[in-house]
């Protein structure tokens, strides 16, 4: 693994709770819980081959970052009942994005 991967996993951790700590402070560790959940979108990696290619961007490659669901995502973090979830779909999103460039 190169450094730049375990940066990305460690922003996919960090970044979340800055938001939980910056908006959500009261409720801060079940915001930055909540939003760790969105890495669970990485499931869609085990339908590549290979699982992992630090040289593809996951986004518009895999089904759960497809540019079809990403507007469901900001959609989900416009409602307070699913905001924390929806942020954090958000933010994973933006890091996969930035991890593109």
């Amino acid at each position: 693994m190169n450094s730049g991967f375990i940066w990305h996993i460690v922003l996919h951790l960090v970044v979340p709770m800055i938001i939980a700590w910056l908006f959500f402070r009261p409720g801060f560790k079940r915001a930055a819980l909540i939003m760790f959940a969105g890495i669970l979108i990485d499931l869609d990696h085990l339908l590549a081959d290979p699982i992992v290619d630090p040289d593809r961007c996951s986004v518009g490659f895999h089904p759960l970052h497809s540019y079809y669901v990403i507007p469901l995502y900001l959609l989900l973090s416009v409602f307070p009942k699913t905001r924390l979830i929806g942020l954090g779909l958000v933010i994973h999103i933006l890091l996969d994005w930035l991890a593109c460039l």
